[in-house]
C-alpha cells in the first residue's frame, strides 16, 4: 500500500488481489493440503495464499512482516521455543502466557522474572546480561496496567535483549510497538483482528529489515517442524473481520470511555481501571460475590472468557485457578463491544444496581 494512505484504509485495502478485470475483490479460500511439486509452496503445512494475504494486511498494519498460526498461544509457544535463558515479564500478563512460562522453568528451559511493568525503575534493574527477552503487555490483561514501552525498550537493547510486545488490546491502530523498537509483537487474532468471535488464530509481527526478516525465516521454520498453522477458513475469516477493524475499535473505544466515565460514578464500583484508549477495561467491586452476582445478571452482557468481539463481554478473572493473586477478587474484565452505549449502561447499570 501507498504509504501516505491512513491505517483505516489500508486495513480495508491491503491483501487484496491486483486490481484488474475480473479479479475477485477477495483472496479465496485455497483449500489445498498438497501442491504440484516444483514450486514455492510444495505442501500445505508450508504455505496458503488465504494465510498469506492476512499476513500481507497485519503487516502493513504494524509495519513489519507478519506469521500466522494456528492460535496466540501457539505464537506464543513459537517464540518461547527459541530461549534459553532468563525471560522478564509483566506478573499480570496474559494467563496463557505466564502459564507456558512456568511450564518451560519448571522444565529447567528458562528462568522467568516477574514485574510490575508501570515501575519503569524496576523493571529496569530486572534486565541485565543473563536476560534474553522482554515481554510485554501494555495495556496488560487483565489489570489495564500501561507500560513506558519506549523506555523499557531501550533499556533491553542495551543489555542485548529481545523485546516482545503483546499488541493484542491496543490493536495496531491505537499503538505500533515496532516503530517504537520493539523486535517482535504478537497478537491473539481471535480478538480484536478478526473480530467477530468465530475465528481461533494467532500472529507474530517482525521488523522488515535485514534482522527482521532473518528472525522470520527461524520462526517460520519453527511453525512448519511444529506444524502451528492457522486453518485456512480461520484465516479467511480473520482477513475479513480485518476489514472492518477501523470502525469497531473507534465504536468499541467510544463506547468504553463513555461506560469508564460513568462507571467511575456509581457506588457499587471501588475503582474503574481505563488506561485511557480501547475497548477494554476493568472495574473492582467490593467482593467476588458483588462481581460474580452482576457478571449473571445482564442481558446484554455476556459472561464469557474472550474479548475483543463486537459483542460486550465480561468475567470476573480470578475465577481462574490461574489468574494472578494480586489481581483483586472483585476484579471484572470487561471488553466493551459496538452495541448501543445507552443499552449498554442500562444493562450494566441495572446489575450494579442490585447489589
Amino acid at each position: 500500500m501507498a504509504d501516505q494512505t491512513k491505517p483505516a484504509t489500508r486495513a480495508v485495502h491491503a491483501g487484496r488481489p491486483p486490481h484488474e478485470p475480473d479479479q475477485p475483490f477477495n483472496v479465496p479460500i485455497t483449500m489445498a493440503s498438497t501442491y504440484v511439486a516444483g514450486g514455492d509452496k510444495e505442501y500445505g503445512r508450508y504455505a496458503n495464499d488465504t494465510w498469506a494475504a492476512f499476513e500481507t494486511a497485519l503487516g502493513d498494519l504494524e509495519g513489519g512482516r507478519a506469521l500466522t498460526f494456528s492460535s496466540g498461544l501457539a505464537a506464543v509457544a513459537t517464540i518461547l521455543d527459541l530461549v534459553n535463558d532468563s525471560v522478564v515479564v509483566a506478573g499480570q500478563s496474559y494467563q496463557g502466557t505466564v502459564g507456558q512460562l512456568g511450564d518451560l522453568e519448571a522444565r529447567g528451559r528458562l528462568t522467568a522474572r516477574l514485574v510490575d511493568v508501570t515501575d519503569t525503575a524496576t523493571v529496569v534493574a530486572a534486565l541485565d546480561e543473563d536476560v534474553a527477552l522482554l515481554w510485554l503487555e501494555s495495556p496488560t490483561n487483565p489489570g489495564m496496567a500501561v507500560a513506558d514501552l519506549p523506555a523499557l525498550i531501550d533499556a533491553a537493547h542495551a543489555v542485548g535483549a529481545r523485546v516482545v510486545v503483546d499488541n493484542t488490546f491496543a490493536t495496531p491502530l491505537l499503538q505500533q510497538p515496532l516503530a517504537m523498537g520493539a523486535d517482535i509483537v504478537v497478537h491473539s487474532a481471535t480478538k480484536y483482528l478478526a473480530g467477530h468471535s468465530d475465528a481461533l488464530m494467532g500472529a507474530v509481527v517482525v521488523r522488515d529489515d535485514e534482522e527482521g526478516r532473518a528472525l522470520w525465516d527461524v520462526l517460520k521454520g519453527r511453525r512448519d517442524l511444529i506444524g502451528a498453522i492457522p486453518g485456512t477458513l480461520e484465516a479467511w475469516l480473520a482477513l475479513r473481520g480485518l476489514r472492518t477493524l477501523a470502525i469497531r475499535v473507534e465504536r468499541a473505544s467510544s463506547n468504553a470511555a463513555t461506560l469508564a466515565s460513568r462507571l467511575q460514578e456509581h457506588p457499587a464500583v471501588e475503582e474503574v481501571r481505563y488506561p485511557g484508549f480501547g475497548g477494554m477495561l476493568a472495574i473492582v467491586l467490593r467482593s467476588a460475590e458483588a462481581a460474580e452476582a452482576v457478571t449473571h445478571a445482564t442481558s446484554l452482557w455476556v459472561h464469557a472468557t474472550s474479548l475483543g468481539g463486537v459483542e460486550s463481554t465480561f468475567e470476573r478473572r480470578r475465577r481462574w485457578k490461574t489468574e494472578d493473586k494480586d489481581v483483586p477478587e472483585g476484579l471484572i474484565r470487561m471488553s466493551v463491544g459496538i452495541e448501543d452505549v445507552d443499552d449498554l449502561w442500562a444493562d450494566l447499570a441495572g446489575a450494579l444496581d442490585r447489589l
